[in-house]
């Protein structure tokens, strides 16, 4: 049977080099013997504290595989989108290379005058203008996939120098396929109104000169291309035909205006796609 001592409970005063006595500390010492002879000794520190062990964080640890998941996802995406981007960049590169838009072109062919009279009151107090033109205009499409829809035409015909309205006419709506010319004959433009003083005083050198009076047509529509599946907004253009040269008829005969010099700009700006022209 094991036998166990147990010293004294109570502390042992040591002296202090002062003469006092100072504190110890009691350390606990238990011995037990075993059946085979053998003694252990056992210290026992009851002021002794065991070492700190940060246990790991939990949360922590799952946290991060969904950020890792997050990162991977935002990295994919925005490879996926950059990977698309490109694509759409090089298709229409290629599209704008094979297909090359561009604006459509107009030509006023001819213009006869069958009547432009300006008259005068006696006293002075009213003018009235009365004019009938009679124009041919061509429009061509110079692009091979490329189709415009153009809407009916407003035609004025006005002077060139003191911008005086001569007269207005219209132009039926049409399609222009690819590579296609469409030819209007006997587009007719008339006027018959009363004038002021200053329109009067403006005019009225032009027509009285050899030279002949300086005109300007202008037509404004709007106008939708169209590309395979792809089809533009509804946009205006006007077309200016400037360079006009009209004579007075006399008698009953037409005149013909000179159209050698006439230049037609095309103002329009469409957007199909990612082009614009």
């Amino acid at each position: 049977m094991a036998d166990k001592v147990f010293p004294s409970s109570k502390p042992t005063a040591t002296a202090a080099p002062g003469g006092s006595a100072a504190p110890t500390t009691t350390t606990t010492t238990t011995t037990t013997t075993t059946n085979g002879g053998t003694t252990k000794s056992h210290l026992i520190n009851p002021t002794a504290r065991l070492p700190y062990r940060p246990q790991p964080h939990n949360r922590r640890r799952n946290y991060r595989p969904r950020r890792n998941y997050c990162c991977c996802c935002c990295f994919w995406i925005i490879l996926i989108m950059l990977v698309l981007a490109l694509l759409v960049a090089i298709t229409g590169t290629v599209l704008y290379v094979l297909y090359r838009p561009h604006r459509p072109s107009f030509t006023l062919a001819s213009l006869r005058i069958h009547r432009l009279k300006l008259k005068t009151a006696a006293d002075s107090s009213t003018s009235h203008l009365s004019t009938l033109f009679n124009l041919t205009l061509s429009s061509k499409n110079p692009n091979s996939h490329l189709s415009f829809s153009y809407d009916p035409f407003v035609i004025s015909c006005v002077t060139s120098n003191g911008d005086v309205l001569i007269g207005n006419g219209t132009l039926p709506s049409f399609v222009s396929d690819g590579k296609e010319e469409s030819t209007f004959r006997g587009v007719t433009v008339a006027s018959s109104s009363d004038l002021d003083a200053e329109t009067v005083n403006n005019l009225r050198p032009e027509l009285k000169t050899g030279n002949g009076v300086s005109l300007k047509v202008e037509m404004d529509t709007k106008v939708t291309a169209k590309m395979g599946g792809l089809m533009s907004k509804k946009v205006g253009i006007r077309i200016t035909c400037d360079g006009i040269k009209g004579v007075v008829p006399k008698g009953k005969l037409p005149a013909a205006a000179n159209v050698s010099g006439a230049k037609c700009k095309v103002d329009l700006r469409i957007k199909i796609w990612k082009w614009t022209f």
